[in-house]
């Protein structure tokens, strides 16, 4: 992927092509989780829409953003409490 962009998602880096969402980053990095709940749970994305908060996890540095809304940019950090 020549034209991609690297992020790196809980340290490990990842190449994605320019406007892909961060949810789609973890996924590509391998992580099947975006989160754990309360109980323990992996918890992944189900809507893509931004309605239902699963797919929370840092991105630089900020909590709880929703990935599925979110396009990576160069560099980007991102960082799951899952997997």
């Amino acid at each position: 992927m020549p034209d991609g962009i690297e992020v790196r998602v809980n340290g490990r880096p990842v190449r994605v092509a320019a406007g892909t969402s961060v949810t789609a980053a973890i996924a590509l990095a391998g992580f099947t989780a975006c989160r754990t709940s309360v109980s323990g749970e992996p918890r992944a994305p189900l809507c893509g829409m931004g309605i239902c908060f699963e797919c929370r996890a840092s991105v630089d540095g900020e909590a709880h953003v929703r990935t599925c809304q979110v396009v990576c940019k160069p560099g980007m950090a991102i960082a799951t409490d899952a997997d």
